[in-house]
């Protein structure tokens, strides 16, 4: 783990042209396995590769390690309506569009207005579309149009939350790559076991490999656990298509520590590793310390605002203590027990790691920016783990399996 040092290479001139490799369409896991921890696992340190399952997790971690998760849970935010005409307007709902939070906003009561990405737009001419089921009733209305996105107004009638019409006319948002509609089931197992705080469109897949069983394996091991949130939303699955990186725009996405995960951290440092599990906690982790480090240098930072390129062209010396501190003393001052904001963070080739020691992920898709988050973590050699995994049988993307990578 690094706490300072000089900046990292803007990495706007980067090409994703090379971060690539072929992916047979066959090695996309289209369903998850029947035992979630019977997972691969596999296991990159100092060069080396090994081969193991999730199962054997508790072997692989030393006692003193810090496992951090995202809890976040995944909402059924797909909705398929049916103009007159039969022609099928499919949405799917991102993100509130007046900045409040997730939790907020699916709390609503008879009407809310959310950013959605539709499918068959053009065929849609504007005028209301409802679902009705079991006298329920839900419609929407286009109220809106920003970067390819839509502003939707929902109306509902009844004292139900917007989350729950979602739950009685949504279903599960699965990744485009699996070629099926959601299934019953799919709102069990794309949901991680310890998944509470509703608001994501995809899920911190890494995290879907544990059990009840294998987190208590864990902790009678000596491993510890802390929470951290943050609602994936469907940028994530947006291929890099700017001929460099100073054209592909990250999309913000809604993040909430505690104080007692600030704290956590704080205490553990220099203590043992800290272990995110998926590049959604690693990337919450790194937002969090700039956070922290504005707060020490002085900058504006009344609330976690982490831009794509901020941590790029310039020197921060603040170390990583330094930075938790200042957040536990802002969060003193502010009288609230939980930091909340939004992060647009890009990890790219050059970046130098605050809060990760290593990283529990799956295998991610050829030209993404979470293969560019990889190759920052652990250099060149990622091409000698996917390959390994390619050759050895290891199912790729969300209910693939897994790789613990410990940092160079």
């Amino acid at each position: 783990m690094t706490s300072q040092g000089a900046p990292a290479g803007n990495p706007g001139q980067l090409s994703v042209d090379a971060l690539t490799y072929v992916l047979p369409p066959e090695r996309i896991a289209q369903y998850p396995l029947a035992e979630r921890d019977l997972a691969k696992l596999l296991i990159f340190r100092n060069g080396q590769i090994r081969d193991s399952l999730f199962s054997g997790l508790p072997a692989e971690l030393p006692g003193n390690g810090l496992l951090v998760l995202n809890d976040t849970r995944v909402v059924q935010a797909r909705l398929h309506f049916r103009r007159r005409s039969g022609a099928l307007i499919e949405c799917m709902v991102l993100s509130p569009e007046d900045g409040r939070t997730m939790e907020q906003a699916l709390n609503d009561q008879g009407s809310s207005r959310w950013w959605c990405m539709l499918g068959n737009a053009k065929r849609w001419k504007g005028e209301e579309l409802a679902l009705e089921k079991d006298g329920h009733r839900l419609s929407m209305a286009r109220s809106g149009l920003r970067d390819g996105e839509f502003l939707v107004d929902f109306r509902w009638d009844g004292q139900d939350s917007f989350l729950e019409q979602l739950g009685r006319f949504g279903a599960m948002p699965l990744p485009p790559y699996m070629k099926r509609p959601a299934e019953d089931g799919d709102e069990v197992r794309y949901n991680t076991v310890f998944a509470e705080r509703p608001g994501s469109v995809a899920a911190p897949t890494a995290s879907l490999h544990f059990t009840p069983g294998l987190l208590a394996a864990l902790g009678a091991k000596g491993v510890g656990t802390a929470r951290v949130t943050l609602h994936v939303g469907a940028g994530t699955f947006l291929p890099v298509k700017s001929a460099t990186m100073q054209g592909h725009h990250m999309h913000g996405e809604q993040v909430r520590i505690s104080r007692e995960t600030v704290g956590r951290l704080l205490r553990h440092l220099g203590n043992g590793p800290i272990i995110p599990v998926g590049t959604t906690a690693l990337r919450t982790l790194e937002s969090l310390y700039w956070f922290g480090a504005d707060l020490v240098l002085g900058n504006d930072a009344r609330r976690l605002d982490v831009g794509q390129w901020r941590p790029y062209g310039q020197p921060c010396g603040v170390p990583s203590a330094e930075a938790l501190q200042a957040i536990l003393a802002w969060m003193e001052a502010q009288g609230t027990d939980a930091v909340e904001g939004t992060t647009r963070l890009l990890i790219a080739p050059g970046y130098r790691f605050r809060l990760g020691d290593a990283l529990i992920t799956n295998f991610h898709q050829p030209k993404s920016t979470l293969l560019l988050l990889v190759e920052a973590l652990i250099g060149p050699e990622w091409r000698k783990v996917y390959a390994h995994a390619l050759d050895h049988g290891y199912r790729f993307l969300s209910f693939g399996d897994g790789s613990l990578l410990w940092a160079r």
